[in-house]
């Protein structure tokens, strides 16, 4: 329970958390470190680490290298059931809650559990609901799933509090990495509205305003990810950090 925890203090003190995501496939290693670092000074609260595919990557060096490199929590979202890792501080036990398809709700779930138990690391059984970007994601694709209409709010909030009674500690608003939309503040307000768990957001967030008009709508953690894969954009994280952390910052 240390990382879900340290989730739940974030925020406490902050009014949100901020999480960016490593995609160890799209971040070159020579880049990882100055990265990783630099998100650290600019307020960042930990790093989701992970990727549908990871082609080209060993997952166990690269999260050796980020642990080296921060003393920010690691956590792995995973892809796949191959995804698991004893470097890494968590990862989250996904639950394709918005989708039908057995093999993502819970029969992938079975076969990583004995290897995640044997890791060592903590697992976080998160609601994970897939929802209408405007284009075919690939945790659509891949998932096999329907995506959560993003005209229909209500659906996505009694989804989530479906998945919270069934024990999940957190829910994640997933619009997909490269979306052309995010999520809808809307819907946000909807699912937030109806469970107590901290509700995840991702996808398509490409400016603090649009992080922070989530965190108004009632996000308790923001993600971020290939937003920053281009290293121009590096110097905008310090304004996301202060968009989501209310409790902290005036964002203007």
């Amino acid at each position: 329970m240390k990382i879900y925890n340290y989730l739940q203090n974030i925020v406490r003190e902050k009014g949100a958390a901020y999480l960016i995501l490593l995609d160890p496939d799209k971040l070159s290693e020579e880049k990882l470190i100055p990265f990783v670092k630099h998100c650290e000074k600019s307020d960042v609260d930990g790093f989701l680490v992970g990727g549908s595919l990871m082609i080209n990557s060993n997952l166990e060096l690269f999260l050796e290298k980020v642990k080296s490199s921060t003393s920010l929590p690691a956590i792995i979202f995973p892809g796949s059931v191959n995804q698991i890792c004893s470097a890494a501080d968590a990862i989250l036990f996904l639950s394709v809650v918005s989708g039908r398809n057995a093999e993502h709700l819970i029969g992938k779930h079975v076969l990583a559990a004995p290897t995640i138990k044997q890791s060592g690391i903590e697992p976080i059984s998160t609601g994970y609901i897939l929802v209408e970007s405007g284009s075919t994601t690939t945790a659509v694709y891949m998932s096999g799933s329907l995506p959560v209409p993003r005209n229909k709010p209500e659906i996505a909030a009694s989804t989530a509090l479906a998945a919270e009674y069934l024990g999940m500690k957190l829910i994640y608003l997933e619009a997909g990495s490269g979306a052309d939309q995010p999520v809808p503040n809307e819907m946000v307000k909807a699912v937030s509205g109806q469970v107590s768990v901290p509700v995840i957001v991702g996808g398509g967030i490409r400016n603090p305003q649009t992080a922070r008009e989530k965190v108004e709508n009632g996000a308790s953690i923001i993600v971020t990810g290939n937003f920053f894969e281009n290293e121009n954009n590096w110097n905008l994280i310090k304004e996301f950090a202060s968009a989501i952390h209310i409790k902290q910052n005036i964002f203007v």
